[in-house]
């Protein structure tokens, strides 16, 4: 049984106990009672382990292929906790130069001040031999960190080069699957060490909830990364926790349905005198196209191009029913964003669409209704 929503609904399903809730609900429990056996209870004080968490963590492990997951409180959390317990001073870091900007923030603003050197490495870049000799020249532990497809470039890192040259540089490759999510490809299949998403988006799926998680292929980089969350105290709350394992059984379908309207999207756009730059990994024109069908299962719910100004952005979501303005992406709602207005380095007619749930030919529509209207 290998289809997304099986996968989905397997994923989540609880033990079978006649009379039991056939899942279940949200653990709201701090401090747990102790006994007088001490040491033997399973769980003493939330922030350190609970019965909510191990529930998602399996589903999550299960859907990514992991030999384990830990849920955090945000994607960024995922990737700081990450990175704190993997690196120290005189380690190096490499991060995409063209992927999300606060992983390059945290890099600059808290990495480097510790003594860590900071590389920046575009996505297309990133399995290249320039790459390679990088890697063979840096100092002390070397951690890479890609990001594939990009935020919100949408290039594509081939893992399976890239995964490679980390193996045989002795670096650990972290391999943030936000955008792809395990339904559209498993990093640690094809070589990753370590995955980090924001459950934030697809997964959850609402826009209703803050989660990250972190996925290992060795269960050994867990235990330094589930004392580093314990420590941090960047935790996932337990209302956060039933509302992600709830919305995880629906996944699957949701995540067809958003990447057949990027798809018809995508061709749309491409076609269109008034959208320019168009990319999606799902395009066979695509830079991507070829390392993205090699490796992804689904080309995810993402499509960037560019208008020809921020007003004319404006015009084109004032002229729509459907689009709403947002930053985040995944949800059941189509949206759209104009990056440069965060400071990602793109144009200021850039614009990031988030493919929801609407019927295809209603959602092609009304994005036709909105460019007519520039």
């Amino acid at each position: 049984m290998s289809g997304d929503s099986t996968r989905c609904v397997k994923a989540v399903a609880g033990e079978s106990v006649p009379g039991s809730p056939m899942q279940r609900g949200p653990v709201f429990a701090a401090p747990y009672q102790l006994s007088a056996e001490e040491g033997t209870e399973t769980d003493t004080y939330a922030r350190a382990s609970n019965p909510g968490w191990r529930d998602l963590e399996s589903a999550l492990a299960t859907l990514e292929g992991a030999s384990g997951a830990l849920v955090v409180g945000s994607g960024m959390s995922a990737v700081t906790v990450a990175l704190r317990t993997l690196l120290t001073a005189g380690d190096t870091v490499i991060v995409p130069a063209d992927g999300y900007y606060q992983v390059r923030a945290y890099a600059r603003e808290r990495l480097e001040p510790m003594g860590i050197t900071v590389h920046e490495v575009t996505t297309s870049d990133m399995a290249s031999e320039s790459t390679a000799t990088l890697l063979a020249s840096a100092e002390g532990t070397t951690v890479v960190v890609a990001e594939t497809p990009a935020n919100p470039s949408l290039d594509v890192v081939d893992l399976r080069v890239l995964s490679q040259r980390c193996r045989d540089a002795g670096a650990v490759l972290v391999v943030d699957n936000t955008t792809a999510t395990p339904l559209g490809q498993q990093p640690l299949q094809l070589g990753a060490d370590v995955v980090v998403a924001s459950g934030t988006k697809v997964l959850s799926g609402h826009s209703d909830l803050l989660m990250g998680y972190v996925a290992v292929s060795d269960a050994e980089f867990l235990a330094g990364m589930e004392r580093e969350r314990a420590l941090s105290g960047t935790v996932l709350g337990p209302f956060e926790t039933w509302l992600a394992h709830r919305s995880l059984g629906t996944a699957g379908l949701r995540f067809e349905r958003q990447c057949a309207n990027a798809q018809a999207v995508a061709g749309m756009l491409a076609a269109h005198p008034s959208a320019h730059a168009v990319r999606y990994p799902g395009l066979a024109g695509d830079p991507s196209h070829t390392v993205a069908s090699e490796q992804m299962r689904r080309f995810g719910g993402l499509v960037s191009f560019e208008l020809g100004s921020a007003e004319q952005f404006h015009r084109f979501v004032a002229g729509s029913e459907l689009l709403v303005s947002a930053t985040s992406f995944g949800g059941i709602h189509t949206t759209v964003d104009r990056r440069a207005r965060w400071g990602d380095p793109v144009p200021d007619g850039f614009a990031r669409l988030s493919c929801g749930i609407e019927d295809t030919d209603d959602l092609l529509a009304d994005l036709e209704q909105a460019l007519s209207a520039l």
